[in-house]
């Protein structure tokens, strides 16, 4: 756990760890309905979500939750403060306790993280990789820049998916899930020659514009802002907490984050009439973010200000940046085959972040070749089912336009 020293700095102390005060099973209201057990489950996940982790203790809980729902025979829930490490560390060490339910002594595989693009030859002329690098340097400080005033000074519009309101950390808040077929997603990419990073950001941007124009017409015209949270691995897969630990780790556990300001496209009149805009412009700007160094900059910076001011500045700033966005987004690559946990099927595997400011929180799960999609919403201000359905509707209508393109990309 986290301690202050008698200079007034946090530094981790080594207790001893009771079970019991971490093992949490809850005592539902006997019922034969699945319809009860959903609405208490619900009840169960929004009341620890909005409960701070208590500070006295190591850093984390275990739900157990033994009652069916409408999803599963029972759920696991896994509450971990985010000072224990970033989503690779926490993901890394939850995959070590589980195995293949097909076949235990194989390893776990996982998705292909390479572009979809055809692969361009690295061999630049000096005329084509100079005016590049300027292009590319120009780009990543000049995001930099907005970013720390973004984080600092700017707030989004208040709108639909924004309330603004102080305080928002401790309101009650309502979880949702979406499924996509990742098979149908790659469909689209190899139809639009994009990467899937572009359809799934595009449907994100034209789900969100849906629903803003539905609540409030005005609003499609909102300067509202999707914070991307990412990982600053340079690594394709998970490691395990023994070589997470060792001191000459490719990968060493901890917080390795970054993140950052992606402006979510207006609803013009030309997007509505073609919503494959929406994922053309996020081919764009994903192109553009990723040829800068704009995210290690902003890890550059997170590091320097915890060197200098620590954890509480730091803690501070990415509240500051969170408050100021609109929707806060963030994914993780989970395996592509079934796993199990103590011989026990593992149907659905989620995740979604606990303690911020923002209206609308956006996880993205893959596993078992679905992309699973928890939408955190803030209750009372975001029509859950309505948000919920507008994505779909997104998703349905960019996969209905690009099966009706010839079978040839842009550009």
């Amino acid at each position: 756990m986290q301690v202050r020293d008698e200079d007034g700095t946090m530094k981790w102390k080594k207790v001893e760890v009771r079970p019991e005060e971490h093992i949490k099973v809850p005592i539902f209201p006997k019922t034969e309905s699945l319809e009860l057990y959903d609405k208490y489950f619900d009840e169960y996940v929004s009341r620890i979500l909005m409960e701070k982790t208590p500070q006295d203790k190591p850093l984390w809980e275990i739900h157990v939750i033994k009652y069916p729902t409408s999803n599963a025979a029972g759920t696991l829930i896994f509450k971990l403060h985010h000072a224990l490490g970033d989503g690779y560390s926490l993901m890394g060490a939850l995959l070590s306790c589980l195995q293949r339910a097909d076949d235990p002594s194989l390893p776990l595989t996982f998705p292909s993280r390479k572009s979809s693009q055809s692969p361009k030859s690295s061999k630049k002329g000096f005329f084509n990789w100079f005016p590049s690098t300027i292009f590319s340097l120009f780009n990543s400080f000049s995001d930099f820049g907005w970013s720390i005033v973004k984080s600092s000074m700017i707030q989004d519009d208040k709108s639909p998916i924004r309330n603004g309101e102080e305080g928002l950390e401790f309101q009650p808040c309502v979880l949702s899930n979406i499924s996509f077929s990742l098979d149908e997603i790659k469909t689209i990419k190899s139809k639009l020659g994009v990467t899937i990073n572009d359809v799934i950001t595009g449907v994100f941007f034209y789900g969100v514009r849906l629903y803003m124009e539905e609540i409030d017409n005005k609003a499609r015209t909102a300067n509202s802002t999707g914070l991307v949270l990412l990982s600053t691995r340079n690594i394709g897969s998970y490691q395990s907490v023994q070589d997470m630990m060792k001191v000459d780790s490719k990968s060493p556990w901890g917080n390795h984050i970054a993140f950052l300001h992606v402006s979510i496209p207006k609803l013009t009149q030309a997007r509505l009439s073609n919503p494959l805009e929406f994922v053309w412009k996020a081919q764009k700007i994903i192109k553009r973010k990723r040829n800068s160094f704009t995210v290690f900059l902003i890890e550059w910076l997170l590091d320097l200000e915890l060197k200098l001011r620590g954890h509480e500045a730091v803690a501070k700033h990415i509240y500051g940046t969170l408050r100021n966005s609109s929707v806060v987004i963030s994914n993780l690559i989970g395996p592509v085959e079934p796993m199990a946990l103590a011989n026990h099927p593992v149907k659905g595997l989620y995740f979604t972040m606990s303690g911020g400011p923002e209206s609308i929180n956006i996880a993205v799960m893959s596993y078992r070749r679905i992309l699973r999609i928890t939408l955190k919403t803030q209750k009372g201000f975001v029509d859950e089912q309505k948000f919920k359905l507008c994505v779909v509707k997104a998703f349905e209508v960019i996969s209905r336009a690009a099966m009706e393109m010839p079978n040839k990309s842009k550009g």
